[in-house]
């Protein structure tokens, strides 16, 4: 049965992304098969609604646009003024219901309430809510008011869905005074049925002010400079339209620069405050009055290596501060931070337990990307560790850095020298708060002689001297091992520039692997449009031998268990069952046969060739008695060329995320990076880390 639940609001913005990203975000960890509509839109088929577009590219929705409405806003109410309300009520459930067979849970969100009468469209969302027969969720605005009124919002809105005979399920204060959340919560505790779950979610500024980009749309700007950092959040405006020194004095953290075109100086001056360290950072600035700045000027911005979103417009600059104010911010598809904030607030201020009770607990047996994904950093989440990143003047490592933080998965450490490292982050736009950061340099550190003498204790009987031990100790790779080591940090992520070589031999050198563990290999996680598979090993062995295939097998599985995934193995090779001979061929049934006397329990099919274990027709024809063939989920490759190529091929041919790879085996976690890694890559190479340190831990 398809459960649903229907967002609703008393006003306009009342903050309903947050609560519904968040929630769609819950909901994709348990099934893919999801929806979203909302029965009337305020946009048309060519401006399209805002919200729509944010959650189905977030998601990546399988609907199409047009499964997602009912009405426009236009149509809607023509079909009103006609008195034709049955019509418009018959087509809203009709689209509810074909969403119904193709989705385990619908998220249907209520009208906006803007340009018509509230009244109207309180007493409308009661009737949709009703007649598609699901419970609300109420969302109320709370800001500028006080909590009397609020109280009295909540009162009045709740009963109004309860006289018409529709179940309240939450209700949600959004945009509290954060110093008043504990009061309003106790009080609407207090006044309101105990099956009612209430949420209040403070307010926060960076939801609140608007982006460069959302500025830009809304003044119709042309844009001249920075297209890169429109995202660039917008926290106070201020006119340059005075002496430079004077108008240096008022510069803020994210501050919006509006001045007449023909200001160079105040130009320039805004572009070396942002960079400089001395000043707060520049959002962007506006050129006003329809002016464009001196061909001089332009040729000079053309040549800087950073540069904020420059807008052009031919308001004046009284009216264009005037309308800068009036903006209202909103929530973009490709505003990553604004998305990754909201997901978070909704985290951190709603039961999700609760909430996962109320609306009937549900699960999915498939195990999507998604699901995958939000389940790994939840986990990351719930009990931070500390991970080293040697590579700290990387531009990838340095914005992923940013990410996690933000997202608040783990605590950091970057190795490098800090001046370079705030540079490059002044350069990129990085806001973080260095505070966050723990930068170190391996050099001028203070465990430098402490790190340089336990190596040479650990290394002396191979012939090492304390003079190459400290000589070592100035590589990255070998200091943050040993942070890992001395249990200074719980794990450690390097490879952006480094070779594999160089980022595991230390920890092969001194970390160790685990006791009953003779072979260090490592996985990939294979996030496959349907499904997310185990591929080992594609980094480390490059000829593995049946014994290394057995223990390489064993270790894969085990980490397919650790992130939720159930291992069944599949020892890949040219030929399925007894159909083929060969030395190869027999590797690979000898290390099967391994892997069955050392761990029964554990599903295996060996040797069986690639279609055979991952397709279930050519399974069931191949092997019909398998209970791994057309079934699997961790896949072993008999070398490092295969498994290397498969996985690069599989991750470029369908567009899969390889997440990894991970290393197994080793006393504590640390992992490779490949060097053509995306941001994402090391993001999610974090993640994993992190968990393994959690599992080390226990």
């Amino acid at each position: 049965m398809t459960k649903a639940i229907y967002l609703t609001t008393t006003e306009p913005f009342s903050g309903k992304s947050i609560f519904a990203l968040g929630l769609m975000n819950m909901l994709a960890a348990k099934t893919d098969r999801l929806a979203y509509f909302k029965p009337i839109i305020t946009g048309n088929k060519r401006d399209k609604d805002r919200r729509l577009e944010l959650l189905g590219k977030h998601f990546n929705l399988h609907q199409r646009y047009d499964e997602m409405y009912a009405f426009t806003r236009k149509n809607a109410f023509k079909e009103i003024n006609k008195r034709n309300e049955a019509f418009l009520i018959d087509v809203i459930i009709e689209k509810f219901n074909s969403l119904k067979e193709s989705a385990d849970f619908i998220v249907v969100e209520g009208t906006d309430f803007s340009d018509v009468s509230t009244n109207v469209e309180f007493d409308g969302n009661i009737s949709i809510a009703k007649n598609l027969g699901i419970p609300a969720a109420i969302i109320l605005n709370c800001a500028h008011r006080t909590t009397s009124e609020i109280i009295d919002l909540a009162m009045a809105s709740v009963n109004s869905y309860l006289s018409q005979e529709v179940q309240v399920l939450s209700l949600i204060a959004n945009k509290v005074k954060p110093s008043k959340r504990d009061e309003i919560l106790r009080r609407l505790k207090h006044i309101l049925p105990k099956s009612i779950l209430i949420s209040a979610i403070p307010s926060h500024e960076q939801l609140s002010n608007p982006t460069m980009g959302e500025i830009m749309d809304s003044l119709g700007a042309k844009l001249l400079f920075g297209e890169q950092y429109l995202t660039n959040r917008v926290d106070q405006s201020v006119v340059g339209a005075m002496q430079l020194h004077n108008f240096l004095d008022r510069i803020n953290d994210n501050t919006l620069v509006v001045t007449p075109g023909d200001r160079g100086d105040i130009l320039i001056g805004s572009l070396q405050a942002n960079i400089s360290r001395n000043f707060g950072k520049i959002a962007g600035v506006i050129v006003s009055g329809g002016m464009h700045p001196e061909p001089s000027i332009v040729k000079l911005l053309e040549g800087l290596e950073t540069i904020v979103p420059i807008l052009q417009v031919d308001d004046g600059t009284f009216m264009v501060v005037t309308k800068v104010n009036e903006i209202r911010a909103r929530i973009a598809p490709e505003d990553k931070e604004k998305i990754a904030l909201a997901i978070r607030l909704f985290e951190e201020y709603v039961d999700e337990k609760a909430l996962d009770d109320r609306m009937g607990s549900f699960s999915s047996e498939i195990l999507t990307p998604r699901m995958f994904q939000y389940q790994i950093v939840k986990r990351a989440k719930s009990h931070k560790k500390h991970i080293v990143l040697p590579e700290g003047t990387d531009e990838r490592i340095l914005q992923a850095a940013d990410m996690l933080l933000r997202q608040e998965v783990v605590e950091l450490t970057l190795l490098g020298n800090r001046e370079e490292i705030e540079s490059m982050m002044g350069r990129l736009n990085i806001s973080t708060d260095f505070d966050r950061i723990n930068i170190v340099e391996p050099a001028t550190s203070d465990r430098f002689e402490e790190y340089a003498q336990e190596l040479y204790e650990l290394r002396k009987a191979k012939g090492i001297s304390l003079t190459t031990a400290r000589d070592l100790m100035h590589d990255v790779s070998y200091y943050g091992t040993m942070m890992v080591y001395k249990g200074h940090a719980d794990g450690m992520v390097s490879g952006a520039v480094h070779t594999t070589q160089h980022t595991i031999r230390p920890a092969l050198q001194f970390v160790k692997t685990k006791p009953g563990v003779n072979t260090v290999s490592s996985v990939f996680f294979m996030c496959l449009p349907n499904r997310v598979s185990v591929f080992g090993d594609c980094a480390v062995v490059p000829n593995p031998t049946s014994e290394q295939l057995a223990d390489i097998a064993i270790s894969s599985a085990e980490s397919a268990l650790m992130f939720g995934i159930e291992p069944k193995v599949a020892m890949l090779s040219y030929s399925s069952g007894t159909s083929g001979a060969g030395e190869e061929v027999e590797k690979v049934r000898k290390a099967t046969e391994i892997v069955k006397s050392r761990r029964p329990e554990l599903k295996i099919e060996g040797p069986i060739q690639y279609d055979a274990a991952v397709d279930p027709i050519v399974g069931r024809q191949k092997l019909p008695d398998s209970e791994v063939a057309g079934q699997a989920s961790v896949l072993i490759f008999p070398d490092l060329n295969t498994g290397n190529n498969t996985y690069k091929a599989v991750q470029r041919e369908t567009g899969a995320i390889a997440i990894g790879p991970m290393l197994q085996g080793l006393n504590k976690p640390v992992n490779d990076l490949s060097r053509g890694c995306t941001v994402i890559d090391i993001f999610n190479t974090v993640v994993i880390t992190a968990i393994q340190a959690q599992e080390s831990a226990k």
